[in-house]
């Protein structure tokens, strides 16, 4: 998009004409255009409002606008509370609030959210077997130990699952694969609070969690990757064991992960 074609629709504005789009969101996808196009690197400042504002023939109250929707999404960010603004990659979090939230409006149901974590984890297990570093193992080898501690303790078995597969999503070295789980296991791993309080599952989660670990710990990918479907299998089992819809909507529980 040109910046005569940017200066036309703040023209439209300015008169008053009907057009589909407001002109701080033909700025924002200008400004997106040099992002991801990579003429604005990230770590480049961000050209003043005055400027963006003229470069644009628009006027700054509507480059604030601009600026606020791609601070929202991630691209530009303020340095430690200052004024000048930044080029930035969206955050983990920029993205995970976004697709969390659209999953629950959009009322996507539980079974839709196992199938998709079904098709992740193994595969992050199996990238996870090939790339662990000894730090990680430890990491797993200290959780497998707390957890077998903390059966009795809903609320910690609960998080300490999370954190298990977390590392294991970190160990992949996956990014792609790593971005694109998050949302889903914010929504996935905290619902497992209910079945917990219903059946005593633990056990059958400290016995998954120690054939992954060691199938892991002497790099086998395709026994990582096995026993990490087994566990996601097992988890449905454990939903519908706990007489939980499946079929239900997904519900967020106000709890990140």
């Amino acid at each position: 998009m040109s910046l005569a074609d940017l200066s036309n629709a703040a023209a439209q504005e300015r008169a008053g004409q009907e057009r589909n789009e407001p002109v701080y969101r033909l700025v924002v996808r200008s400004i997106e255009a040099k992002i991801m196009s990579g003429e604005w690197a990230v770590g480049d400042r961000v050209p003043a409002e005055t400027a963006l504002a003229a470069g644009f023939g628009v006027h700054r109250s509507t480059v604030r606008e601009a600026i606020r929707v791609l601070e929202q999404n991630g691209l530009v960010r303020r340095h430690d509370g200052g004024k000048l603004l930044y080029v930035t990659a969206p955050r983990e979090a920029d993205i995970s609030e976004k697709v969390t939230a659209a999953i629950v409006l959009q009322e996507i149901s539980f079974f839709e959210l196992w199938e998709s974590m079904r098709c992740f984890e193994p595969v992050l297990a199996e990238c996870a077997a090939m790339r662990i570093d000894d730090d990680m193992l430890a990491a797993l080898r200290a959780n497998v130990e707390k957890t077998k501690a903390a059966l009795e303790d809903k609320q910690s078995l609960v998080e300490l699952d999370i954190e298990f597969h977390q590392i294991i999503a970190r160990a992949s070295r996956n990014r792609a694969l790593q971005l694109s789980r998050e949302p889903m296991s914010q929504l996935f791993y905290p619902a497992f609070l209910k079945v917990f309080s219903r059946l005593n599952a633990g056990e059958r989660l400290v016995f998954a969690h120690e054939k992954i670990l060691q199938a892991l710990a002497t790099r086998n990918s395709a026994e990582a990757r096995s026993w990490m479907d087994k566990h996601i299998v097992d988890f449905r089992r454990g939903y519908e064991l706990a007489n939980f819809d499946i079929e239900a909507p997904v519900v967020w529980s106000g709890r990140p992960a």
